[in-house]
């Protein structure tokens, strides 16, 4: 990890002072950037408009040559904080945006400090979740992307993260196949620890609850949720299927001793969710009658792991089990299951995946991520297949994929055209900022805690904790 302070612009930094850049891997293309001014006020050259969440911070996402961050103005505090959990998330594997580094030690032209920036990478192909709500959702996608939140606080919980500020404006999604993958985007109220007790869990998840019934909410009075979707329902419905896949995940089983096949099975269901099973603990009675297991290490990605040692392809969980089954079907098809599975799956990549990749025109390659494109193709063929009543090849179906699917999706890659979310046609009266809303509007968003907390006569609280005018706040 590297800490110094940038090296001296002419006429760059103001007033003598100069910022000071943490980052693991700094990139010095960042340090000619403007840090002497507010975020809000960066010049357009400089940002690219990118559909994001609801935030309380200045969020703007800054271009460099092909790469893209995000950057959040935040006090040094915040900053260094998120920076160091994003960076433990993410040398735990754990679903999380990639931090880049901090900037601090900023001021203006006045020599006013400044917040400092946290940076990150822009997580390419993801999306926020009113992005996805912005056209209106089926049912089918809503159980799909609590599915995806469910699992994503299963595996932070399972790391010992404690998120603290669980809700949908701190998550980012990516299409998994026919699911979605969902990414933690906010680590600022986060806590590491080495476990997690049942207490800590459940607090999370009543945070959860909590933010996301407003969200969904939100969404209902907005008209962008089915009317047959009941908030309540919605997070009562993630509280169950939480504590399902949590009891999968390390509950304790006990059966006969002469049913041992049930360890393998219960080896092979946690296979089945994307999930390895690293350390199981077995207890026999001391009679041999009842065994007891527990899983006590489990590690999320067990399709997407064995998909990477074989091509070398890095993909969603859902994404690898698809190609794997792709890649079995082959196989066979092929007569290769005498052969060695790594030499099948190189020419399985060569012959099937690479074909339908490189069949892609340059211009609509930003739609999809390969390994989603190679679904959907997937998808199609069986589809027209059906339809037509024979085996469609699978050189046909991507033609007519690109024909029929493909061209008339959005773009879902980065893009500077990109200035308001997908499915919008009205123009955002701040392209770089969605969250000012719509030129045709009549009442601007507004957040309600920061409405709130600066309404008429509410007292402003102290930067130190002031527990009686918490007290007092809360009575008024």
């Amino acid at each position: 990890m590297l800490c110094a302070s940038a090296p001296e612009a002419p006429g760059r930094w103001l007033n003598g002072a100069v910022p000071r850049f943490l980052a693991a891997q700094p990139d010095a293309r960042l340090i000619p950037l403007p840090w002497h001014l507010p975020l809000e006020q960066w010049p357009t050259d400089v940002l690219v408009a990118l559909p994001r969440g609801i935030s309380r911070h200045v969020v703007r996402f800054i271009q460099v040559g092909s790469e893209v961050f995000a950057a959040k103005e935040v006090l040094e505090g915040s900053a260094m904080h998120e920076y160091r959990m994003l960076t433990d998330l993410n040398r735990l594997r754990a679903p999380a945006v990639e931090p880049s580094g901090v900037v601090s030690g900023r001021v203006d032209a006045h020599g006013s400090p400044l917040d400092s920036i946290l940076l990150t990478r822009h997580l390419q192909f993801s999306l926020p979740y009113r992005s996805l709500f912005s056209t209106g959702v089926r049912r089918e996608t809503v159980s799909r992307l609590i599915d995806a939140m469910v699992v994503l606080l299963a595996r932070l919980h399972l790391t010992g993260f404690l998120w603290g500020d669980v809700s949908l404006s701190n998550i980012l999604f990516r299409r998994d196949a026919g699911e979605f993958a969902a990414y933690l985007v906010d680590a600022e109220t986060g806590e590491l620890h080495d476990t997690l007790s049942d207490g800590q869990r459940l607090h999370d998840l009543d945070i959860a609850v909590v933010n996301l019934f407003g969200e969904f909410s939100d969404l209902r009075e907005g008209r962008l949720l089915d009317e047959q979707l009941d908030p309540l329902a919605l997070v009562k419905q993630i509280e169950t299927r939480y504590h399902d896949l949590w009891q999968e995940l390390t509950g304790v089983e006990e059966f006969a001793g002469s049913e041992l096949s049930r360890i393998e099975s219960r080896v092979r269901r946690l296979n089945n969710l994307g999930f390895d099973v690293a350390e199981l603990d077995i207890q026999t009675s001391p009679t041999g009658e009842t065994i007891r297991i527990q899983p006590k290490v489990v590690d999320a990605g067990h399709h997407s792991r064995r998909l990477l040692r074989l091509t070398g392809l890095d993909t969603e969980e859902n994404q690898a089990r698809r190609l794997l089954n792709d890649l079995d079907t082959y196989r066979v098809q092929h007569s290769l299951s005498h052969v060695e599975e790594s030499v099948a799956a190189h020419q399985w990549l060569m012959n099937a995946f690479q074909p339908v990749v490189t069949a892609i025109p340059p211009d609509l390659a930003g739609k999809r991520e390969p390994a989603q494109i190679f679904h959907e193709v997937l998808d199609y063929r069986w589809y027209q297949s059906q339809r037509e009543r024979r085996e469609v090849p699978l050189t046909e179906a991507v033609q007519g994929y690109i024909r029929d699917v493909l061209s008339a999706l959005p773009d879902e890659v980065i893009s500077s055209e990109m200035i308001s979310p997908l499915g919008e046609t009205r123009q955002l009266v701040n392209p770089l900022d969605p969250s000012q809303g719509f030129v045709d509007e009549e009442d601007m968003p507004v957040d309600p805690w920061e409405a709130e907390a600066y309404a008429p006569g509410t007292e402003v609280l102290p930067d130190h904790l002031d527990i009686d005018a918490l007290r007092r706040r809360a009575r008024s």
